[in-house]
């Protein structure tokens, strides 16, 4: 596994991963400026948490994050994003429903073959290999950001339009 902020520079590895939209992503292809937003899982609201999770460094707050990324979405795409993705190694069935019930206007990426395992930081936990929590942003399918670790996971979606917002091109 790759350091995130080494990844700086470079393409993604040529994959093609579904979306919760019925879209394939090319992640190299993506045009413009893409925010990728990788993190552990979403659990079902009725679901108790695998057993340590609190205990996890960095794994609790899928849930608020992809929440702020929803409620800071007009500000993401105003300081210069042409897209946004959630990525998880959850299927794309389970991916789905959370993003229906979370209400997300952007489409999250199912990596449920683990793909980008050798490049994103993972970790396993309940029998899950699960990605630990990193932001890419990419210009053009090459990395030109990333954020990792990640303390607060709902102030994640805020600090990238900071980020955006000071790095945006005239």
């Amino acid at each position: 596994m790759t350091e995130p902020r080494d990844l700086i520079g470079a393409s993604l590895p040529d994959v093609t991963l579904r979306a919760t939209d019925g879209a394939d992503i090319a992640l190299r292809a993506l045009p413009g400026i893409t925010v990728i937003y990788a993190y552990p899982r979403t659990s079902p609201p009725d679901a108790p948490p695998i057993e340590g999770w609190d205990l996890i460094p960095g794994a609790r707050g899928c849930t608020p994050q992809s929440c702020a990324f929803r409620d800071h979405f007009s500000d993401l795409t105003a300081a210069g994003a042409d897209a946004v993705f959630g990525l998880s190694t959850q299927g794309t069935a389970f991916q789905q429903e959370a993003a229906a019930r979370l209400h997300l206007p952007f489409p999250l990426l199912s990596d449920e073959r683990l793909h980008l395992a050798g490049t994103l930081p993972t970790f396993e936990a309940g029998g899950m290999h699960l990605f630990k929590r990193v932001t890419l942003i990419l210009r053009d399918g090459v990395v030109i950001h990333a954020m990792h670790p990640i303390p607060d996971p709902s102030q994640n979606a805020a600090d990238v339009i900071a980020w955006l917002t000071a790095h945006r091109k005239p």
